[in-house]
């Protein structure tokens, strides 16, 4: 049965294997958008029971985090135009649409500072936002 699949899904990995770090991580995340589903958390629930717990717990820091917006606040306009900004994939109405279904995640698996960024932008705007 290895044998089947080998020959069923060769050209497939050996495609795979060829492609750049970058190029992998964008794969991963168009699959997991389209699929609907995360492939860092069976990684994660996979590697805690293997881990010590009390050592290693506390000093971890979280290193991927998603935009939550809680709050649109007064100056929606405002808000839109950020959303624009942080999501160049929206256009207008689906930045406004977000904006008025809050609470609503806005972007996810955004590095640190990506997410500070993004947060600060929003603010500034008028929007009350999580991390997460």
């Amino acid at each position: 049965m290895a044998e089947e699949k080998t020959s069923k899904f060769g050209e497939l990995i050996k495609q795979i294997e060829e492609l750049s770090v970058l190029d992998l991580a964008e794969l991963v995340k168009e699959l997991e958008e389209r699929l609907g589903v995360s492939a860092a958390a069976p990684v994660a629930m996979t590697a805690a029971p293997g881990a010590v717990a009390g050592a290693e717990t506390p000093a971890e820091e979280k290193s991927v985090f998603t935009l939550h917006l809680a709050d649109a606040g007064t100056q929606k306009i405002a808000v839109i135009k950020a959303i624009r900004e942080i999501r160049s994939d929206l256009g207008l109405k689906e930045a406004k649409d977000l904006v008025d279904s809050a609470p609503k995640e806005v972007k996810k698996d955004l590095s640190k500072e990506e997410a500070e960024t993004a947060k600060k932008k929003l603010e500034e705007a008028g929007a009350k936002v999580e991390l997460k």
